[in-house]
């Protein structure tokens, strides 16, 4: 194999040889990421003149691995043919990806470009929820009849299976096009010729709405442990696909975008290496803001207490101690409740035994962390310091525990995503409300 470097791509291109920079690339034939990082990796100059030159049976994957800004820049930057020609040769779900994320002038321009064809494809694609199945899936499938023999079967499916962006499962459809069963290719090669489709069917198989979120795709391949999905309309009828690699992609977005909402960051719209500074500044600082608020309630609870606080100055110290561990121990609960309530383990129904199991651990752990405290207490301001501490400490666990499981379950409930519950967010209401519960157990044990 003839590779090529980055390096060896730009001294090509300074030189202008472009007859020998063709000849290179279609004598290399890498897996298309490998040829989408050698594009990323020249000057924004450059890319649509090596692209240009790349093959045209692997151009329209190439692009398909490219960032959504990065194929807005190319795509700005080829003739109307090109552009034409890259369009329909890319599949159905990667062009309704491109589609759906570039401006709306440029997706129209886009779409005067398609083929009639591929125009009524993207159009119906186009046609569901921003965040559903049907703009996920793609239409290019193998479906066969259940009256069929074996025999014919094969036949279609070497027919029309050149198309498809899989083969591994046939489906079984009626005069209708309504999904009736699917079927391992692996029967159908190792069944008679003679037999019938429908003798090899079970009526086993599991489906999807076009309609449903996305997710649901990620939830049900895994539960399943199956490759790929049938996508149906309400009435049942076979409407797409959906394979492993474009739910990969889902659960790689959506784990992604759960990460920054618990960190209090509004979700990036592309990688962050192509993230402008303004889109940084402006996904953190409404949290950070809306934080600053929330955190004047601790300040004034401080200065509620003031003569408290005045009167045993020994409690000064240890309030960073127990305001740090209250919310060290809440983003731990918070962070598992809305993993498992994301992954399937936890469902809303089952909230009063999570709150039981999540009473007991931060009792459990309130205890341990109190007595390591109430000793440090003790050693600095006394044995009365000591029992105070040690006694906040235990209260603050429980509260922390219990505040960073309920908030998650409120949120669903309340039909939102548990992930807004950041680690921020925890620690701040944990924070005020612990020092009450500190000012207060001092107040009443120290008689101040």
């Amino acid at each position: 194999m003839d590779r090529m470097s980055a390096d060896e791509v730009r001294k090509l291109v300074d030189h202008s040889d472009w007859g020998q920079l063709k000849q290179r690339l279609h004598r290399w034939s890498p897996p298309a990421p490998e040829v989408a990082d050698l594009i990323l990796s020249l000057e924004k100059s450059d890319r649509v003149v090596v692209f240009r030159l790349l093959p045209r049976d692997i151009s329209s994957e190439v692009f398909a691995y490219l960032d959504s800004e990065d194929q807005d820049h190319l795509i700005r930057d080829l003739t109307d043919e090109e552009t034409r020609q890259l369009l329909a040769g890319m599949r159905p779900d990667d062009r309704t990806a491109l589609l759906g994320e570039l401006p709306g002038q440029l997706t129209q321009k886009l779409l005067n470009l398609l083929s009639p064809d591929d125009l009524r494809e993207a159009r119906q694609l186009l046609g569901y929820p921003e965040e559903s199945i049907g703009r996920l899936m793609t239409p290019e499938y193998v479906a066969v009849r259940s009256g069929w023999t074996v025999a014919r079967a094969l036949d279609h499916i070497r027919e029309k299976g050149r198309d498809s962006e899989t083969v591994n499962v046939i489906y079984v459809v009626d005069d209708r096009w309504k999904l009736m069963d699917s079927v391992e290719l692996r029967k159908l090669i190792l069944a008679d010729a003679r037999d019938t489709v429908e003798q090899l069917m079970d009526h086993s198989f599991v489906s999807l709405l076009a309609t449903d979120d996305r997710e649901t795709a990620v939830a049900t391949m895994k539960r399943y442990d199956i490759n790929t999905l049938p996508v149906v309309d309400s009435d049942g009828i076979l409407v797409g696909i959906v394979t492993a690699d474009d739910v990969l992609d889902v659960a790689e977005e959506e784990a992604t975008e759960d990460f920054h909402k618990h960190a209090a960051v509004a979700p990036l719209r592309t990688g962050y290496g192509t993230t402008t500074a303004w889109e940084l500044f402006s996904r953190r600082v409404g949290w950070l803001v809306l934080l600053i608020f929330l955190n004047l309630v601790s300040s004034s609870v401080i200065a509620a207490f003031e003569e408290t606080l005045a009167s045993a100055l020994a409690l000064a110290f240890f309030i960073p101690l127990l305001m740090d561990s209250g919310g060290n121990a809440g983003y731990q609960s918070s962070a598992l409740i809305v993993r498992a309530l994301a992954v399937g383990d936890l469902r809303l129904g089952q909230w009063a035994k999570a709150l039981g199991r999540e009473v007991i651990v931060g009792l459990s752990l309130g205890v341990v962390m109190g007595v390591v405290s109430g000793l440090l207490g003790a050693f600095r301001g006394g044995y009365e310091i000591g029992l105070v501490v040690g006694a906040t400490m235990v209260s603050i666990i429980l509260m922390a525990n219990i505040l960073g499981i309920s908030l998650p379950l409120i949120l669903v409930r309340l039909k939102l995503d548990p992930a807004i519950a950041s680690g921020p967010l925890i620690t701040s209401m944990i924070d005020a409300s612990g020092l009450l519960i500190y000012f207060l157990i001092a107040s009443r044990m120290l008689g101040l």
